[in-house]
């Protein structure tokens, strides 16, 4: 029953977020504002983490299992795939390598930020 709780509790937030989405004449998709309600509620203290952690903890153990679908679909369209494999999977890398490249420097900027404050307070 706490699962089925705690998996409602991000139903009901994922259909606010559906709701905006209709309402708001933004092109924002409803998974964005729905991801950005729950962070607030969380950040607030409006929505308790334990109310939706275990639930949380399952949706990502699952996740692999949700790209299945994608999967098939992709593969049962691979007719119509085939004609921009090449410029999608070029741009595919290069948006990889980009992400991987500023998460990286991200990464090493907070790191330096943390070993300075570190080094001050001593």
């Amino acid at each position: 029953m706490k699962l089925l709780k705690q998996i409602l509790i991000i139903l009901a937030i994922s259909f606010i977020g559906e709701l905006l989405k209709y309402l708001l004449p933004l092109p924002v998709p409803a998974s964005i504002y729905g991801m950005v309600i729950l962070f607030i509620g969380l950040l607030t203290g409006i929505i308790p983490l334990a109310s939706v952690k275990d639930a949380g903890k399952f949706l990502i153990e699952i996740m692999p299992v949700m790209f299945i679908p994608a999967g098939v679909g992709l593969m049962s369209s691979w007719g119509t795939l085939k004609p921009v494999l090449l410029p999608v999977s070029i741009i595919t890398v290069a948006a990889l390598i980009t992400v991987m490249a500023a998460t990286g420097r991200v990464s090493q900027f907070v790191i330096r930020r943390q070993k300075r404050k570190e080094n001050q307070g001593r």
